[in-house]
């Protein structure tokens, strides 16, 4: 019986890698992104329709246990599965890559804090990486953005004056050093992704005195089984197996 894997993230794609071919896994992608990296294995991409949908496929489709390795801010797959999990009674853990430190930086609960947070400290020229679907709370600032995404946000939704960059990790110090330089930028705005992919733009701030503005994860739900690294989600998965699927 295999193993729900859902992923879209680098450790997604290297538990993955580790695990096969030694054990079944279905990986599954949200399908936001154009030209996903796949990792190994099988791999399905798209939505799964919500509680119901989700508990009907992992029935339909023998599901043994459930690996969350989503990207920190995907709340609400998070939250569908830890609730699908508990009812089905099947094993289930969440890979949460650690955050960042905050340091400095002016940490907010949500998109819409900090684009009022953006307003009140009179921030002028913002980098903005919060996401495609992060940008339409700052479409009221009076402010210049520098939005980068890794696909196009809606237009409609944008503030009135922007440029938008479209890119995707990993990034190099150097150039977001420069990055930062070229547009005089004077406040980042970010999601506390951790990892270190996209770390880089903390340290060219710190650099720079880059105010940073800094949007706090959601909580993952009560009573979720959490491990910090893929040889940690590597190790559960062994013992899991190990235990006969009792998890």
């Amino acid at each position: 019986m295999p193993i729900l894997l859902l992923g879209g993230t680098s450790e997604a794609r290297a538990l993955a890698g580790r695990l096969h071919p030694h054990v079944e896994v279905i990986s599954s992608l949200a399908g936001r992104v154009p030209d996903p990296a796949l990792p190994v294995g099988r791999v399905r991409i798209g939505g799964f329709g919500g509680v119901a949908g989700l508990r009907r496929w992992l029935c339909e489709n023998e599901i043994d246990a459930v690996v969350d390795a989503t990207h920190p801010y995907a709340a609400t797959m998070t939250a569908h599965a830890a609730t699908v999990c508990a009812e089905l009674g099947l094993p289930h853990l969440v890979l949460a890559r650690p955050p960042w430190p905050p340091g400095d930086a002016i940490v907010v609960p949500s998109d819409v804090e900090a684009a009022k947070t953006v307003a009140a400290e009179r921030f002028e020229r913002v980098f903005l990486t919060t996401g495609r679907s992060g940008a339409a709370a700052f479409s009221a600032v009076d402010a210049w953005f520098l939005i980068r995404a890794v696909t196009s946000p809606d237009t409609e939704d944008l503030p009135a004056r922007h440029h938008v960059v479209l890119s995707r990790g990993p990034y190099r110090y150097d150039d977001e050093l420069a990055l930062l330089r070229e547009h005089r930028i004077d406040a980042l705005v970010t999601k506390n992704s951790g990892g270190a992919m996209t770390r880089p733009k903390l340290e060219a701030a710190a650099a720079l005195g880059v105010a940073v503005v800094m949007v706090d994860r959601p909580p993952l739900p009560a009573g979720v089984r959490t491990v910090a690294s893929v040889e940690d989600a590597l190790d559960w998965v062994k013992q899991f197996r190990a235990d006969g699927g009792d998890g």
